[in-house]
C-alpha cells in the first residue's frame, strides 16, 4: 500500500536479451559493428563485455542506452537519428 505522496518505484520489466549466439549489427559513421550475445554478456572486437551500453559508448563516444542503440528497444521520443523529414 502506498502512503500519501509515495510513488511506486518499480521499473517496467526490460525485454529479455536475444539468445546466446545472436549477432547484433549496428552501423555507426560508416563502420559496421558486430556484437555477439554470449552466456556471460557480449563479445565485441574480440573482447568480452558485460554491458551493451558500455559497448555503445565505446562506439559513439557518448552515453547511450545499449539495447536502444542496437535496436532491441523502441525509440519513444525523437532523437538526432530519428527524423520525420521536417
Amino acid at each position: 500500500m502506498l502512503r500519501d505522496g509515495a510513488t511506486d518505484a518499480r521499473q517496467p520489466p526490460t525485454p529479455p536479451l536475444p539468445r546466446t549466439g545472436t549477432i547484433l549489427v549496428r552501423e555507426w559513421h560508416g563502420t559496421t559493428h558486430h556484437v555477439t550475445v554470449t552466456d556471460d554478456g557480449f563479445l565485441w572486437n574480440g573482447k568480452p563485455h558485460r554491458s551493451l551500453s558500455r559497448i555503445a559508448r565505446a562506439i559513439t563516444g557518448t552515453k547511450w542506452n545499449g539495447p536502444r542503440f542496437f535496436g532491441l528497444r523502441d525509440v519513444k521520443t525523437k532523437t538526432s537519428e530519428v527524423r520525420d523529414g521536417n
